[in-house]
């Protein structure tokens, strides 16, 4: 048994998952539609959150973008963008108390985020 350890790989991966992974490789191109578009949708956020005069974005490759928060608490940042229906990531770790971690959304999503964050400004 021991000598099995030594080959295993570090995440357990469960049969639905593997199936899903399998499927989804059958259908790369369709799936490569989705990432364009978030990979555009990204481009686009990061655009508007330069705008936002209390958020200093970081360039993201994933499918969310770093935010450091100026002049304000970033834990109220998040608890007024909670009131408003809008759900974005608080990390109390140092390092990162004052930031947010916003994901990518639809485009729809992330106006209702700018208008949420220009309205707290």
């Amino acid at each position: 048994m021991p000598y099995l350890w030594k080959i295993k790989q570090p995440y357990n991966v469960s049969v639905p998952a593997a199936t899903a992974a399998r499927v989804s490789l059958e259908h790369a191109a369709a799936i490569q539609v989705t990432v364009d578009q978030l990979i555009a949708e990204r481009a686009r956020l990061f655009g508007l959150l330069q705008g936002v005069e209390f958020l200093r974005p970081y360039p993201s490759q994933s499918n969310f973008i770093l935010c450091r928060v100026l002049g304000q608490d970033a834990a109220q940042l998040k608890a007024a963008l909670a009131h408003d229906g809008i759900l974005v990531r608080y990390f109390n770790k140092p390092g990162l108390t004052d930031h947010i971690r916003i994901s990518v959304g639809k485009p729809e999503h992330n106006d209702a985020l700018l208008a949420a964050l220009n309205k707290l400004g």
